[in-house]
């Protein structure tokens, strides 16, 4: 098999590669996108303050789960009758690992054809958000599709900046392999949960993305813009661990 490079960021590469390590799957983490925190953590602070008038929290991903919850103020809980949303099963998981009742977490049907927003809203869309306070937990940026969706139903929705997506601060060893990644693509491929990632990688000095290169990608967006990039081959794939263990040892180097 090649080698599988992660570029999620560090806190879900790192136990992505132990348990494709777990699998015979050969993988290195080279995070392509930095989470970090908001200048300011008053608004998220503010946002755990008024989660009692709330009746649905929408986080867009599991990074948003880890910083919303990380800001918690002392004695803060989450009221137990409160909805919250997650695009995929990363995202409930991580709700489930900081109390979040199951019964309490809506997301994407597990036969869903894609995780995401649109997934999300056809679960969502079938309730009545009429007057509801609806909170969307997210980075600073990104799609506003679903906020538009649940305006849209009569919702009233607020949203607050939980992290920043940043450029990666690559180390000397993360460099050199990114050089032998191009250097031999046919014995690696890339794995991209993300488009700003592959935006991050085509603005590294000396990088030149083009004959032999491959790429799994989690999306059909995401697979267009590897593909805008110059990847040779792309190949899409749902999120989910099984899936891309499955797609990588159909490979060969």
């Amino acid at each position: 098999m090649p080698r599988l490079i992660v570029t999620r960021p560090a806190a879900q590469a790192e136990p992505w590669v132990r348990e494709l390590a777990a699998r015979g799957v050969d993988a290195i983490a080279l995070p392509l996108i930095e989470i970090a925190p908001p200048a300011d953590l008053g608004p998220v602070k503010a946002a755990w303050a008024g989660l009692g008038g709330r009746g649905l929290v929408v986080f867009v991903s599991g990074n948003a789960v880890d910083r919303f919850f990380a800001a918690r103020p002392a004695g803060a809980a989450w009221p137990e009758a409160l909805l919250a949303a997650a695009p995929g099963p990363g995202t409930a998981e991580a709700l489930r690992a900081r109390g979040v009742a199951a019964a309490a977490i809506v997301e994407p049907a597990a036969d869903a054809a894609q995780l995401d927003s649109e997934a999300l809203w056809q679960r969502l869309g079938t309730r009545d958000w009429r007057g509801t306070s609806v909170l969307v937990v997210r980075g600073d940026g990104g799609r506003d599709w679903l906020v538009e969706r649940l305006t849209e139903a009569g919702a009233r929705v607020d949203a607050v900046a939980a992290y920043r997506r940043l450029a990666p601060r690559l180390s000397e060893a993360a460099r050199q392999s990114v050089e032998a990644a191009f250097a031999e693509p046919s014995r690696h491929v890339w794995l991209f949960s993300s488009s700003e990632a592959i935006a991050h990688l085509e603005a590294l000095p000396g990088v030149s993305i083009g004959a032999g290169t491959r790429a799994l990608a989690t999306h059909p967006r995401i697979a267009a813009r590897a593909r805008q990039a110059g990847f040779a081959v792309v190949s899409e794939v749902q999120p989910g661990l099984d899936a891309v263990v499955a797609c990588i040892q159909s490979m060969q180097p």
